[in-house]
């Protein structure tokens, strides 16, 4: 991927920490972020996929020493704090963290278990406050830094199989925009990521109802953006220091301004989808 010359200069010699970097955006994050010359945390559960994302990293270009692998499981919200001094051991601040980790969950209220809205928490939100308070004191200390938060076209807009993902991506919102009124005094800017359609194995990643994953026969994402296309739209945002990013199709982008200013419109636009990709066939 091609990386705009004042991109490149923005985020040259930076550290950047990722969370979900083993696929889709925050692999692709990643790479674009050491082609861009920055130093990049590269965390997930998968060691071996973030180990192929450094290689491949490393084989576009990339200098070994400004590729850290730091294996996390998001949800074990005590591990924050060593994390955070780990990385501050190697690399000694932390400029940009994005929080991108992030699971789906697609079924019908009435058949989800209870204990998936809170796992879609966990994971979606309380990770990304845990981590992010572990990280503002070194970016406080430092007077400047970047936190990132990923939410979702989900996250402005509540769709038909998605009671316990889209609470979880709005609350994203909601934290990260309450976080950045408070960070300006300090100097940190605040950014919300909200993509819509793109095109990855997101969808084979969910969880249904009881917990089961979706699974990549049934998970095919068709339509919206390409991975690349995506960070085509993030990574200058990111480096303007932009509030709110949207990545999506025009499309999706009227929905969302329609959500503004005729949210009973959006309303029985969403039970009409409901109507004919849920209870149509049955």
């Amino acid at each position: 991927m091609e990386i705009e010359a004042n991109t490149t200069e923005a985020f040259a010699d930076k550290v950047v920490w990722i969370t979900g970097a083993s696929s889709g955006i925050g692999e692709a994050m990643a790479k674009a972020f050491a082609a861009a010359g920055a130093k990049v945390v590269l965390s997930a559960r998968n060691q071996a996929e973030l180990n192929r994302v450094k290689d491949e990293s490393m084989a576009a270009g990339a200098d070994e020493a400004n590729l850290f692998v730091l294996p996390l499981d998001v949800v074990e919200f005590s591990a924050m704090p060593d994390a955070v001094e780990t990385v501050l051991g190697r690399f000694d601040r932390i400029d940009l963290l994005i929080n991108n980790a992030g699971q789906g969950a697609r079924d019908l209220c009435l058949n989800m278990e209870f204990e998936i809205y809170r796992k879609a928490m966990d994971v979606n939100l309380f990770s990304a406050i845990a981590l992010t308070k572990a990280v503002l004191p070194s970016m406080v200390s430092q007077g400047s830094g970047h936190v990132a938060g990923v939410s979702s076209l989900a996250g402005k807009i509540g769709v038909p199989l998605r009671t316990a993902y889209c609470p979880a991506k709005h609350a994203v919102l909601g934290f990260f925009d309450a976080l950045r009124a408070e960070m300006a005094h300090h100097g940190i800017k605040v950014s919300t990521i909200i993509p819509g359609v793109v095109r990855t194995n997101a969808v084979a990643g969910a969880m249904k109802g009881n917990g089961e994953l979706i699974g990549a026969e049934e998970g095919v994402m068709e339509g919206g953006l390409s991975v690349d296309e995506a960070i085509a739209i993030i990574m200058p945002q990111l480096a303007e220091g932009v509030d709110e990013i949207v990545v999506a199709v025009e499309q999706e982008v009227q929905m969302m301004k329609m959500k503004r200013e005729d949210p009973v419109a959006v309303f029985r636009a969403v039970e009409a989808m409901a109507e004919q990709e849920i209870y149509a066939s049955k």
